[in-house]
């Protein structure tokens, strides 16, 4: 997972560089009025000017989003940069086999992985908050352990109340999210189960719950990275592959 999702991000925002706009509902076009646009204008004998704009809300991102310099130095006007990119040129069908063979290798131990926790009850046991743990007061002195890089001192082991909703949010919302919104973009699917639309409220609406869904998985990924730096990287991965103590004080 950890050498799936960067790819899978890296591929899917090529993917996004075709069409840099996010709707609601069944269709998505040009004409239609986005949620959520990356774009750029350029006037003549200028250099292009980036944007984001949000619910009506524009924000000038020139030189990261929507228009940034290319490897050979000069303008391009893509919504993500290429450094972002896998690859890193615009190029929408190698994104999509980049995009589609990793989502299989994020997918297929994801779903073994979950049926051997249900039945060995590690989502019950570990990971299900006990109701004191979600007390305010409780939950409060493990944010300031966690500020204070005090992460094993809060909390039943072997996972604090953060730990414990960061991973269930993680395994049963998200990754099933982000699985289901990008099946529901393929019209081979759609034609076979039909219900992935109406679950996802149309191909326009699951395209933008794929991308939220890719970017909490991101925001994840990252902030883990750095707690398991933080918290002593070398007891950490040592426990998780051989097991231990030290694997119950992860990040």
């Amino acid at each position: 997972m950890v050498v799936a999702l960067p790819i899978l991000l890296m591929s899917g925002l090529t993917i996004f560089n075709a069409h840099p706009r996010l709707y609601w509902g069944q269709y998505g076009a040009n004409a239609d009025l986005p949620w959520l646009e990356i774009g750029s204008e350029q006037a003549a004998g200028q250099a292009p000017t980036g944007f984001v704009r949000l619910e009506g809300r524009r924000v000038a991102t020139s030189g990261f989003l929507g228009a940034s310099r290319g490897v050979d130095g000069r303008w391009q006007r893509l919504a993500f940069p290429h450094w972002l990119t896998i690859p890193s040129r615009y190029d929408l069908a190698s994104a999509r086999l980049w995009h589609f063979f990793f989502a299989w290798v994020l997918a297929l131990p994801l779903l073994p992985y979950l049926i051997i926790s249900i039945f060995n009850r590690h989502l019950w046991r570990d990971l299900w908050p006990r109701f004191a743990e979600l007390s305010p007061r409780h939950v409060w002195a493990d944010i300031v352990a966690h500020a204070r890089l005090q992460f094993w001192r809060v909390g039943p082991q072997p996972y604090n109340i953060l730990q414990k909703m960061a991973y269930l949010s993680i395994i049963l919302f998200f990754l099933p999210l982000v699985i289901f919104s990008g099946m529901t973009m393929s019209p081979m699917l759609d034609a076979a189960w039909p219900w992935l639309l109406d679950l996802m409220g149309g191909r326009a609406s699951a395209r933008s719950l794929h991308f939220i869904a890719a970017m909490a998985l991101s925001g994840f990924f990252l902030i883990h990275i750095v707690m398991v730096l933080l918290s002593g990287p070398i007891k950490q991965i040592g426990a998780m592959i051989g097991g231990g103590r030290g694997g119950e004080h992860d990040a």
